[in-house]
């Protein structure tokens, strides 16, 4: 039996060092191809692009090692790679390593969790992989990021996962003497955004979302707890957005018995 074949994505670009540790760690008892964009989009969210052409070219990575870099979003590479650029279905899309992690709200932003998304979406197993960092430490080195998320990546294609879920892993920056995989919750972001606004030269206002980097609210069982505590966070989530207690609430509401449009 050959090996499985993993479709690698990320947000940071097709460049970035975290991509290229995590391809390394995978390629250990994977088939890897690379689709990644060609610069980055973080933040991209969701993506899909629908509104000027996509093109895709191949790149050699830093090891030596072929890729395709794409002109979209993370969404877009996996898109373009699963209607017919791969050629053949893998059996995993990875995405990552994200340089930030994405905990709590933030994966409704992150073109990292986006990748996997689509991956979902194309009904298959999926996995996001994010190095907790913060703005002027150095630079990690990826390499408990890439062994945890290699881990992950081996469970899932032993044991597989339910339609309609992927897991959204996010790793310490600091992590403790033992850092030990945890399950975990989403937990509650703190934004701290502001409106910049400055003038171009003629004039005209333009605009920039600044503020400080967001936090978070620490509880048990939460991602962002988690990551505080040096450990490794294994969120799993699901594309089923219903907020079920409430769908129960409205069944009881009033609503007309005879439509709208009865006279």
């Amino acid at each position: 039996m050959g090996k499985p074949l993993i479709l690698l994505t990320n947000d940071d670009g097709v460049q970035a060092l975290g991509l290229l540790a995590l391809r390394k760690t995978l390629a250990s008892f994977a088939e890897v191809v690379v689709f990644a964009p060609d610069h980055n989009w973080s933040a991209a969210g969701h993506t899909k692009t629908m509104h000027k052409p996509l093109r895709a070219w191949p790149v050699t990575l830093p090891d030596g090692s072929a890729a395709m870099a794409i002109s979209g979003a993370p969404s877009d590479c996996v898109a373009l790679a699963l209607l017919g650029l791969l050629g053949r279905k893998p059996d995993l899309v990875v995405s990552g390593i994200n340089l930030g992690a994405n905990l709590g709200y933030d994966v409704t932003y992150s073109g990292t969790v986006a990748g996997a998304m689509e991956g979902v979406v194309a009904g298959l197993p999926a996995l996001a992989c994010s190095q907790e960092f913060e703005k002027d430490a150095p630079l990690p080195d990826y390499r408990l990021a890439a062994k945890a998320c290699g881990v992950v990546a081996g469970q899932i294609l032993q044991r597989g996962l339910p339609p309609k879920t992927f897991l959204n892993v996010n790793i310490p920056l600091h992590p403790a003497s033992k850092p030990a995989f945890h399950l975990s919750r989403l937990g509650r972001r703190i934004y701290r955004d502001e409106l910049v606004v400055r003038e171009d030269p003629r004039g005209q206002p333009y605009y920039w979302i600044g503020g400080e980097a967001p936090t978070g609210i620490y509880e048990p069982g939460t991602d962002i707890t988690v990551l505080q505590e040096g450990h490794i966070s294994i969120t799993p989530l699901s594309l089923d957005l219903t907020a079920m207690d409430l769908l129960t609430t409205m069944s009881s509401w009033s609503w007309p018995e005879d439509g709208l449009l009865a006279k």
